[in-house]
């Protein structure tokens, strides 16, 4: 039986609209900051992907619920969102505070190589994610 219980729709930063997926037991607020404490452990150099993320959290299917988390991340949080990415090994921000290109320039800084079609070797810069973690 699946953990995800309903769709809501919340505000996110600034007036935005997002539906987000409610989680059994702890609410959208507790899931929210379980994504924040998880994606805060990426050491630098390394990424994750959405569905990664979820699934360490043991969400398999909130892969989208942990893009809206990150997106309604304030301005200058100490949170490494940019080492979160797409399952394929891309960026894939549609945001328009925080740009794909932003984005691609902070992995680059961390060391992390692009391919000419923009993708990076997920079996080299792949996150093992946390000590114990679900995999």
């Amino acid at each position: 039986m699946s953990k995800l219980l309903r769709r809501e729709v919340i505000p996110l930063a600034k007036g935005e609209i997002q539906a987000i997926i409610i989680m059994g037991g702890e609410g959208e607020r507790g899931f929210i900051q379980r994504v924040y404490d998880m994606v805060a452990q990426i050491p630098y150099g390394k990424v994750a992907t959405y569905g990664q993320i979820a699934l360490y959290l043991g969400y398999p299917r909130a892969a989208r619920t942990v893009g809206w988390a990150l997106h309604a991340l304030p301005e200058g949080t100490e949170i490494p969102w940019h080492r979160v990415i797409n399952s394929q090994g891309r960026v894939s921000t549609s945001c328009l505070t925080h740009s794909a290109d932003l984005q691609r320039a902070m992995l680059e800084e961390e060391g992390i190589l692009f391919d000419g079609r923009e993708f990076l070797d997920l079996a080299l810069y792949r996150w093992e994610g946390p000590a114990g973690g679900r995999r």
